[in-house]
């Protein structure tokens, strides 16, 4: 079939199609539910990684991160100030505030990670991430969390037709200047479907009333990174890792959605309830 598309270029998919994008998500969002308790000081990611992998497999689904673009793990994690597209089984990149030396992928007591994963699932992909604590963190990387937490919660609610994708991220952005924290400019959310990445570009910044205009059928991930410092990144020699510069704290929350009628359906909802790590 060939895709509807907007003026924009979006594509507009069917009330169907969202029967498709439904499984996926769940799928997806089920990962991160079991993952969670094996989020522990002493796993290492590759584990968590192994873990995730299976649960696709056994679940008739594969993970659309492995091997795509030379990516060669089924998650990413992405740990302390770790951005986005952190790799299981390399090491983690040493923070400012390790008390120990980092040696492998093995969290310490206290760090924050992001785990992002992706299945296709009968064609369609489901993606999202969210935030986790081995041991007991800080209050200042639990107060991160909950920003971040609020800020795409903030930027969902402006998900409804005639709104524009300029108002999701100066929504995100009012929000989490507010908290004294910044936006990540480097990295976007992304429409999805029947492929891993489309039009539009989901921005976490930006002008109201500006960019595309929402439309019913849209389907699209809104994936903000908040750093407690700046908002500069820079790509390690992996070409994936993707670090602050100023070595702050950063975090990352990730649904995917579709523009109902007359406002949005969230696809990777927690079935377990569990998409904040801190809150029952």
């Amino acid at each position: 079939m060939t895709p509807r598309l907007n003026k924009d270029g979006i594509t507009l998919h069917s009330k169907e199609e969202f029967e498709g994008m439904r499984a996926a998500g769940r799928l997806a969002a089920e990962i991160l539910d079991m993952i969670g308790p094996h989020v522990v000081p002493g796993a290492k990611l590759d584990d968590l990684d192994k873990l995730c992998h299976d649960f696709m497999i056994e679940n008739d689904s594969t993970p659309a991160t492995l091997g795509y673009r030379g990516y060669p793990k089924s998650s990413c994690i992405s740990v302390n100030h770790v951005v986005c597209h952190g790799i299981p089984g390399s090491k983690i990149p040493s923070w400012k505030n390790d008390k120990n030396k980092r040696t492998d992928d093995t969290l310490f007591d206290g760090d924050i990670l992001n785990i992002d994963v992706t299945c296709i699932l009968n064609g369609w992909y489901g993606d999202n991430s969210r935030m986790y604590i081995a041991g007991d963190a800080k209050p200042y990387a639990k107060r991160l969390i909950q920003v971040t937490h609020d800020a795409l919660m903030i930027g969902i609610d402006q998900v409804k037709p005639g709104n524009t994708f300029g108002d999701i991220g100066a929504a995100i952005q009012r929000y989490v200047e507010a908290q004294k924290c910044s936006v990540v400019r480097d990295f976007c959310g992304h429409g999805l479907g029947r492929v891993f990445h489309s039009p539009p570009n989901v921005l976490h910044y930006g002008r109201w009333g500006t960019g595309p205009v929402l439309e019913e059928g849209m389907f699209f991930t809104i994936e903000p990174m908040v750093n407690l410092g700046r908002p500069e990144t820079k790509v390690l020699a992996d070409d994936w890792t993707a670090i602050t510069r100023d070595k702050s704290l950063s975090a990352q929350f990730e649904h995917s959605m579709g523009v109902t009628a007359d406002g949005v359906e969230i696809f990777t909802e927690s079935p377990a309830g569990l998409f904040h790590p801190t809150q029952p």
